[in-house]
């Protein structure tokens, strides 16, 4: 599938263009997805407060600024809108923990190999997926951030796309992770009381079956949930295991 055609509509969200003048009519913060609050369980689990950082497509989004204000140390943020770079590099002048380059994360050779511990996706991807040549552009942006995390680090995907439509992306070989999945509600969603009693943890991951699918018996509790993959950088005595975990080894 070279575009998630269901999830998309007419603005190509891989254009630079389209950013640039999204940002100019309206420069108030916006976090596609989900807020910090609600991802702060899992990216204080999967993310030491001493890590390096790389945020991609971090728009006008205030989670930079909530992880530094939770500890966090060194975050590096890339966009492709020099608009929006330009923003915040004067909103966080004087905040040393952040730093803010324009770049299109298809090409970030300006960042040396094993430059990061981890890599941190809320939407990025999603938007390559909606813009042109969307194969041909995830490849290079997941090549990049495959090549800049060091072994051991992780890729924080945070995304719409299901295992049906991101698997087949994220489980290349040249990438050499381990993925685990999880599952987060929309903002605002309400489980039905008959429910709340056996609902799972969002923290517990998610079976995934040998060819790297949910389930086929899996009901989401929020049709409009959001997935979030870990994607763990194998070092070498991990390069011989599978790329996620089956359903035997997590039920």
């Amino acid at each position: 599938m070279q575009r998630d055609v269901s999830s998309c509509n007419t603005y190509n969200y891989g254009d630079a263009l389209y950013w640039d003048a999204r940002y100019v009519q309206d420069a108030l913060s916006f976090d596609w997805y989900q807020r910090y609050s609600s991802l702060r369980p899992f990216v204080r689990s999967f993310v030491p407060t001493s890590s390096r950082v790389l945020m991609v497509g971090c728009g006008n989004s205030l989670m930079s600024e909530d992880m530094v204000n939770d500890g966090y140390e060194d975050i590096m943020n890339v966009d492709i809108s020099s608009v929006a770079i330009e923003m915040m590099q004067t909103k966080y002048a004087s905040v040393p923990q952040l730093k803010y380059m324009q770049m299109d994360v298809r090409d970030m050779s300006y960042f040396a190999d094993d430059s990061f511990d981890t890599v941190i996706d809320k939407g990025t991807l999603d938007s390559l997926m909606c813009g042109s040549d969307a194969l041909l552009s995830a490849s290079r942006m997941l090549g990049e951030v495959s090549r800049l995390i060091k072994p051991g680090g992780t890729y924080f995907l945070i995304t719409y796309g299901d295992p049906k439509v991101r698997m087949p992306h994220l489980t290349r070989s040249a990438y050499n992770w381990k993925i685990s999945l999880y599952i987060i509600p929309r903002p605002g969603f309400k489980r039905p009381e008959s429910c709340s009693s056996s609902a799972k943890s969002c923290m517990e991951a998610i079976p995934i079956t040998s060819e790297g699918m949910l389930p086929h018996d899996y009901v989401l509790e929020d049709p409009d949930s959001h997935f979030i993959y870990i994607c763990k950088k194998k070092d070498e005595e991990e390069a011989q295991l599978p790329s996620y975990p089956l359903m035997e080894d997590v039920l």
